[in-house]
């Protein structure tokens, strides 16, 4: 009988509310989401199922530390240009070529998803590039909220528009 691979998950506040926070010991974080552990179980469980479905969610802060010191800095303003963190990215290869790409956005800026279309020769998915930023397990280290329409409104954001804007101030104003 094989044993259950162990996923950590911790918690933490922060100023766009509470964050679970998953990963692993081999492989590092692999999940965020928005809301505490209550709110996001049963998203976590059908994430778990189907990309890691020997996983066994145990809770680890100790495991999780380093995610959680790296967003408390980014909350705090000290922040450098990226997040070093091992990430583990489930996910299809074109999701997996977006996510790469919204790592380019420079902290304090956004680009459009035709910006990002295009980075990535794929000038006419710009709707298939909108599906897979919603689909981001790691929102804010792999920075999803910096996407913007083309004519400079927010769009949508898995969080909800009051995270994305509150995201974006919090750039804003550390770049100032």
């Amino acid at each position: 009988m094989r044993m259950a691979r162990e996923i950590f998950y911790t918690e933490m506040d922060s100023p766009v509310g509470p964050l679970t926070i998953i990963g692993t010991k081999e492989n590092g974080l692999c999940n965020i989401e928005f809301g505490s552990i209550g709110d996001a179980r049963d998203k976590l469980m059908a994430w778990l199922k189907k990309h890691v479905p020997d996983g066994e969610l145990k809770y680890s802060n100790e495991e999780l530390l380093p995610v959680v010191q790296a967003l408390d800095d980014y909350f705090k303003g000290n922040h450098q240009k990226n997040f070093d963190l091992p990430i583990k990215l489930h996910g299809t290869p074109f999701q997996k070529k977006v996510w790469n790409e919204l790592l380019n956005i420079e902290y304090g800026s956004t680009k459009s998803y035709k910006d990002i279309a295009e980075a990535i020769s794929a000038p006419k998915a710009v709707r298939a590039i909108g599906t897979a930023i919603g689909q981001n397990p790691v929102p804010i280290i792999i920075p999803c909220h910096r996407v913007i329409n083309t004519n400079g409104k927010l769009g949508g954001f898995t969080g909800g528009l009051d995270k994305k804007i509150k995201l974006l101030e919090l750039e804003k104003m550390k770049c100032l």
